[in-house]
């Protein structure tokens, strides 16, 4: 597997397990953030293997889980805010929900046809170094198939009060920050065209997304 399929299949690996929270989490609120990620890929790849409509990148098999599950195992209004930079902050209850919307589409649209590339990957997580008072970790994971292995980073923040636990927000493949990659792009939209014109921006890439799928 090339390079960058096998970067397209964990961009998806994540984009799905973060987006689709399809696993129960009984003990999401004591759980390691390792034993965590070890946990979601193991349960992910057979999910993948064994679901046909995932397989095809079947966009309302796929939005049906995230929308069911309401994505607990990521905090992705901080992925979000990321992503968009200082502008958040000057953002509307309505845009900030927009452009949560618009995101979440355009990640699942943009990584669900990589999922069809899953066949005989696995996922180790390696040893993680942190202190118990730690609120931030890095968890480091690698995917070995066909080629040379391909290093997983996972940032997940430690979240108290009710739905507490271990919430992913970025993840970094072959040394690209998924959250900081898009941020660029939001940016030059935001300078040139506003809140408003990154919204209308992502709404039209997500609707030629959907016209090619149709293709």
């Amino acid at each position: 597997m090339k390079r960058r399929s096998v970067f397209r299949v964990a961009a998806s690996l994540f984009t799905v397990a973060a987006l689709a929270g399809a696993w129960p989490l009984a003990h999401a609120a004591d759980e390691a953030p390792d034993a965590m990620i070890k946990r979601l890929s193991d349960e992910l790849l057979t999910v993948i293997r064994t679901d046909k409509s995932l397989q095809s990148g079947d966009i309302n098999r796929i939005m049906a889980v995230v929308d069911s599950k309401i994505m607990p195992n990521v905090n992705f209004q901080r992925m979000t805010a990321s992503a968009v930079g200082p502008a958040w902050r000057q953002a509307t209850p309505e845009q900030k929900k927009r452009l949560q919307d618009e995101f979440k589409l355009l990640l699942v649209r943009t990584y669900s046809g990589a999922l069809s590339q899953v066949s005989e990957e696995t996922i180790s997580v390696k040893p993680m170094r942190s202190q118990p008072a730690d609120t931030e970790v890095v968890v480091r994971s690698e995917i070995r198939g066909r080629g040379d292995p391909i290093q997983l980073e996972y940032r997940l923040e430690k979240t108290p009060g009710e739905g507490s636990g271990w919430k992913i927000f970025n993840l970094n493949v072959l040394g690209v920050w998924l959250v900081e990659t898009y941020r660029s792009q939001f940016t030059q939209e935001i300078n040139t065209k506003g809140l408003d014109g990154l919204i209308a921006a992502l709404s039209e890439r997500n609707r030629v997304n959907a016209n090619g799928k149709k293709g």
